[in-house]
C-alpha cells in the first residue's frame, strides 16, 4: 500500500499533461481537475488510516533503498497537510468554475493549477533535501505562469519582483545543498539526521542551518516578507486564495522538518533565531494590515501574521506549542483560502478594492457578510472554531518554554488580525448602501459553494477538534522525537 504515497503527486502531474491536449474542451478540463482532488483527499485519508495502523510509511523509488534512492515518507505531519491542500485545491477549482474567463481556462489554466498542487504534495513528502529543491520548483514554476493570468500592468510589476526572489532564494537553496552535502555526505534527510546527530553539529553546519532558516524565511515569508503583500494581491481570485492558504506554508513545513529532524542540536541559536525573527513578522505584518484599506493587502497581511504566530511555536518547541503549530497551521490553510476568496467576491460584486469605497454589502448581500464575520471570528481564535485550539496550545507552550514575550507578541497580533478585519466587516458591509443593487454584479452560485466548503471546514475543524487530535498529537510525536523518523525510513537498513 505504500505506493499510493505517490499519488499526491503522480495524478496531478499526469492529469496536467494529458490536460494539455484537452485544451479546447474546458468542461472536461474542469471535471477531469475536480476528479483528480477528490481522489487525492480520498488517498490521504486512507493513508493516513494507514499510518495509524501501520506508523510512518515509506516509498522507496526504483527499488533502491535508503540512503541511496530518491523516496518519499509519508507521517501525520505531511498528511494533514496534503490532505488539506488538496480540499482548499478542490474549493478553488469550484471557485474557477465561476469566475476565470474561458481564455484563461483554455490556454491550460487548469494544468498549471495541477503542477501547482503536485509541487506543494511533494514538498510534503519528499523524503531527501534535493527533492524538496526540485517539488519547490515546480510550484514555484507554476506559480510564475498564475500569477501573470490576466497581464495588467500590476500584475506584471509584481510578479518581476515575485521571480526574482525566488529565483535568487532558489540559488542559495542549492548552495545551502551542497555545502550539507559536503558536510555529511548525503542527501537523505533521515540520514543527514542520523549523521549530525552521531558527529554533533559542528559551527560549519550551524552555519549552513542559518543559510537554510534564510531561505525557507523568504520561501515562506518570515520577516523577509517584504515581496509577499504586493505579490498575493495580484493574482485572479482562485489564484490568490491558493497563494496565501498554500505557498507560505510549503516553506513552514520545510523548516519544521529541517530544524526537528536535523538542526535541533543548538536550539540557543536556531531556535533563538526563528523566535526573534517570527516576534518581528508578527509586528511587521500587525502593523501592515492596519495600514491599508485595500482589501487584498489587508489580507496578505494577514498571512505574514499567521506565518510569524505559527513559527512562535516552532522556536519554543513545546510538545504544547508543536501541537499548537500544526493545528494553526490546517486551520490557516483553510481560512486563508475562505478570507481570499471573500475578499474575491467583494471585489468581484462592487468592482472595487478599497474597504472605504464599497458600503452596506451585506443589505443586498447577507450571506456573503456573514460569513466574511465568520471568517473574522476564526482568524482571531474565537471558540468553537478552529483558531482556538491551536491558539491555546500554542500559548500554553510559551509559558512552559518561558517565552513570555512571544507570548505577548502573539496575542497582541490576534487583536491586530480582530480589528483590521472587523474595519472591513464594519465599513463595508454596514452603512449606507453605496452601490445599488442594479449596479452590483450578482454573486455566483460557485462562489457560494465554495465559500460555504471552507466555512463549514473552520466549524468542523473546530468542534471536531478531540478526533482530529490522535493525528495531531501523532505528527508532533514524530517530529519531537526524531528517532521515530529516522528508524522509519532506515530501519531495514
Amino acid at each position: 500500500m505504500s505506493n499510493l504515497i505517490v499519488m499526491p503527486m503522480a495524478l496531478p502531474v499526469l492529469m496536467g499533461i494529458i490536460l494539455i491536449f484537452l485544451s479546447s474542451y474546458v468542461k472536461v478540463q474542469r471535471v477531469l481537475s475536480l476528479l483528480v482532488f477528490v481522489a487525492n483527499i480520498g488517498i490521504s485519508i486512507y493513508v493516513l488510516h494507514l499510518i495509524q495502523e501501520n506508523g510512518i510509511l515509506r516509498l522507496d523509488f526504483g527499488g533502491w533503498e535508503p540512503p541511496f534512492g530518491i523516496l518519499f515518507v509519508a507521517d501525520s505531519f505531511s498528511m494533514l497537510l496534503v490532505l488539506t491542500a488538496n480540499i482548499v485545491a478542490a474549493v478553488c477549482v469550484i471557485y474557477s468554475f465561476s469566475s476565470v474567463e474561458p481564455s484563461f481556462e483554455k490556454n491550460f489554466y487548469y494544468t498549471f493549477v495541477l503542477l501547482l498542487i503536485a509541487g506543494v504534495n511533494g514538498s510534503f513528502l519528499t523524503g531527501d533535501i534535493f527533492n524538496l529543491f526540485v517539488c519547490f520548483e515546480i510550484m514555484l514554476l507554476s506559480s510564475y505562469v498564475l500569477i501573470v493570468l490576466g497581464g495588467k500592468k500590476r500584475q506584471l510589476r509584481e510578479s518581476i519582483k515575485y521571480v526574482i526572489v525566488n529565483v535568487v532564494s532558489s540559488w542559495i537553496f542549492l548552495v545551502a545543498i551542497a555545502y550539507l552535502y559536503g558536510s555529511v555526505g548525503t542527501l537523505n534527510l533521515a540520514h543527514i539526521a542520523e549523521r549530525v546527530a552521531a558527529n554533533g553539529q559542528t559551527s560549519t553546519l550551524t552555519v549552513v542551518s542559518v543559510v537554510f532558516l534564510t531561505v525557507f524565511a523568504l520561501k515562506a515569508g518570515l520577516f523577509l516578507y517584504f515581496w509577499l503583500p504586493g505579490s498575493y494581491s495580484v493574482p485572479i481570485t482562485p489564484v490568490a486564495a491558493m497563494f496565501g492558504a498554500l505557498l507560505t506554508k510549503v516553506g513552514i513545513y520545510a523548516m519544521f522538518r529541517m530544524f526537528t529532524l536535523v538542526f535541533y542540536h543548538e536550539p540557543q541559536i536556531t531556535h533563538t533565531l526563528i523566535g526573534i525573527l517570527a516576534g518581528l513578522t508578527l509586528i511587521g505584518g500587525s502593523i501592515g494590515a492596519v495600514a491599508y484599506k485595500d482589501l487584498r493587502l489587508v489580507a496578505s497581511y494577514n498571512v505574514v501574521i499567521a506565518v510569524g504566530f505559527i513559527l512562535v511555536g516552532l522556536a519554543v518547541a513545546t510538545p504544547s506549542a508543536i501541537e499548537g503549530s500544526i493545528y494553526y497551521l490546517i486551520h490557516d490553510i483553510i481560512i486563508k483560502a475562505l478570507l481570499f476568496l471573500l475578499v474575491g467576491t467583494m471585489i468581484a460584486v462592487t468592482g472595487q478594492t478599497k474597504m472605504d469605497e464599497i458600503s452596506g454589502l451585506i443589505k443586498n448581500h447577507p450571506l456573503l457578510g456573514w460569513l466574511f464575520f465568520l471568517t473574522t471570528l476564526s482568524l482571531a481564535g474565537i471558540p468553537p472554531l478552529s483558531g482556538f485550539i491551536g491558539k491555546v496550545l500554542i500559548g500554553e507552550g510559551a509559558v512552559e518554554g518561558g517565552a513570555y514575550i512571544l507570548l505577548a507578541l502573539a496575542f497582541i497580533s490576534s487583536i491586530f488580525v480582530l480589528y483590521s478585519l472587523m474595519r472591513i466587516f464594519l465599513t463595508s458591509f454596514w452603512g449606507e448602501t453605496i452601490i445599488s443593487k442594479d449596479e452590483e454584479a450578482p454573486v455566483k452560485k460557485g462562489w457560494v459553494v465554495a465559500t460555504c466548503i471552507l466555512a463549514l471546514g473552520t466549524i468542523a475543524l473546530g468542534i471536531g477538534a478531540e478526533p482530529m487530535s490522535v493525528y495531531i498529537q501523532d505528527a508532533a510525536e514524530t517530529l519531537l522525537n526524531p528517532q521515530i523518523y529516522i528508524d522509519a525510513v532506515l530501519g531495514d537498513n
